[in-house]
Parts: structure tokens; sequence; C-alpha cells
């Protein structure tokens, strides 16, 4: 449109237009077609779901469609969440939603603090790279028999990297696209790391707080990854139904301006441009 515009103004006002207006209106429609870096949008947002609750079947998923928006459920292979609703997430897949791979057991480092939960069955420290990566592998087989898909993106479970020292992500990056980790930040496409891609924790957090963060994503050309937990409950790490919609409803309003997609989508475009 700002093409054809221009266009058409330099055609009909050659007369009377100035070269130094000219080149002044040349500089702004380049300045804002720079901005529009994301499948020709300003940012780009990706919704990302952890850990295969009840409640992203129950009620994110129906407002997300409501919405006509696509996320990213990164869904544990053992969860019976998985295993007794298996038509559910495969009708979530066929309707654009992404199931990412959140491991077979959800390993978590047991040494940390605030790790009481874990167990030793489920003890990454006690793990060997081997079988994180074989239970990962296995998960993918899963997701694949349920959605049909080979490509997807991995999370880590809590946030944890390392076995011994030892990043096992190495030895997956041929089964994924890419990782999504924990940690938050504003990067433009060059120096996002694919296998620790950047994400905005919520916990507690407002409509507007998130809001505030999708507009501080836009102001500096980048995107953002929403990590969410429980949508109205049943998780500890938790936002209120209303606020989540809230975000949704704003999204849906700057839809000529934010793209909103599933977290393989925008990694894969980030890797093409």
């Amino acid at each position: 449109m700002t093409r054809l515009l221009y266009k058409l103004l330099n055609r009909n006002l050659k007369n009377i237009i100035v070269p130094g207006m000219v080149f002044l209106f040349s500089v702004a429609v380049f300045a804002q077609e720079q901005k529009r870096n994301w499948n020709g949008k300003k940012c780009a947002v990706v919704l990302t779901y952890d850990d295969a609750l009840n409640i992203h079947l129950d009620k994110v998923i129906p407002m997300l469609n409501s919405y006509q928006f696509k996320g990213t459920f990164y869904l544990i292979g053992s969860s019976p969440v998985v295993s007794l609703r298996i038509e559910e997430w495969r009708t979530a897949a066929k309707q654009g939603h992404e199931l990412g791979n959140h491991t077979l057991n959800h390993p978590c480092n047991g040494n940390m603090p605030g790790r009481e939960f874990v167990t030793s069955e489920t003890d990454l420290s006690k793990y060997t790279v081997a079988r994180a990566v074989k239970e990962t592998q296995i998960t993918n087989t899963l997701l694949k028999a349920i959605d049909g898909k080979n490509e997807r993106t991995f999370a880590y479970p809590c946030g944890d990297f390392t076995i011994n020292d030892t990043l096992y992500y190495n030895f997956l990056k041929n089964d994924f696209v890419a990782a999504r980790g924990v940690s938050s930040g504003y990067l433009n496409k060059k120096e996002v790391d694919f296998s620790n891609i950047n994400s905005f924790f919520e916990n507690g957090s407002t409509a507007e707080q998130m809001i505030a963060q999708v507009e501080e994503a836009e102001k500096k050309d980048s995107f953002i990854v929403f990590l969410f937990h429980g949508v109205g409950g049943e998780h500890a790490l938790n936002i209120d139904l209303e606020e989540h919609r809230k975000l949704l409803e704003y999204l849906k309003k700057r839809k000529k301006d934010i793209w909103v997609a599933t977290m393989v989508d925008v990694a894969k475009y980030i890797k093409d441009n």
C-alpha cells in the first residue's frame, strides 16, 4: 500500500513536489517498511504453554480458537493429560496449534534451590546424556503419532540445560527446529540462539504488564515468546484467565501490526530471513 501511494503521488504531483520533498517522503516510506520485519508486521508474538494441563484443552485452546490464534503447547510425554486425551490434542494440532516436546518425564536438576518437587526418578542431575536424549526422542515419536508432523520445537523442563556440564540438546539439534529457554530479552534476528530462544516467564502477570512487554518488543523491532503454565488454575505458576483473554483481545486489535504464530513457525521464519 505504501509503495502504491508513493507511485501515485510521484506520478500525479511530480510538477509540484520539489525533489527534497520526494526524498523525504521516500525516506519515510523506507523507514516504515523497514520496521515490518516480521512476516510483514512490526513484531512477532509466540504464546507457549507448558506441562500439558487439562486447562489448556478445556479453556486455553477454545479461547485461542475464538481469536483465531495458534499456540504452542509443550507436552510431557508421560502425562496422563496426554495419554487420556490424545484425540483432543490431535484435534488441536489439526487446528494449527503446535505440539512441542517437553520431554518424557520432565526431569529437572534436584540440586537447585526450591526443587523439592523433583523425585529421584525425575532428577536431571542423576540422568546420563544418553537417557535424556533417548527419552526426548521417544516423546518426539509419540507426538508424531498424534499430529503426524516432523517439525517441532523443544522446551527445557525447569530451564535446565546441562547434565554434568554437558548441554544435552547438542545431541538433539537435528531432531528440532529450535529449543525454547527461560531467559527473557529482546533480540534481533541475527542474535537468536536457536538452542536457547528467549522467553518471558509469566506468573501472576496482568494483561497490562504483558501488553507492555509486547509493545517493548515492537519498539525494539523484535519478538516476544510468552511462557505460561496455568491459565486460570491447575498449576502453582498461574495467570488469571481473564488477564489472558485481555492479552488476546489486544493482540487481535493489533493484528495489522503484530504477527501471532507458533514457536516452530517463528523459528523457521527467523532462520529463513
